[in-house]
């Protein structure tokens, strides 16, 4: 909800491809104090080899 309240859509293909985008960068770039500064991907990654 945050990425759609944040901005103006003209269409709906536009929006799909934000939030394919937001999803990305959810899971593999945003840092997570809690995860001890990793990413989710990263963070999930790190347990399964360990």
């Amino acid at each position: 909800s945050e990425l759609f309240y944040l901005n103006k859509y003209d269409d709906i293909e536009e929006l799909r491809k934000d939030i394919k985008e937001y999803i990305r960068y959810y899971n593999n770039d945003r840092i997570k104090l809690n995860l001890k500064g990793m990413s989710p991907v990263k963070y999930r990654a790190h347990h399964i080899i360990n």
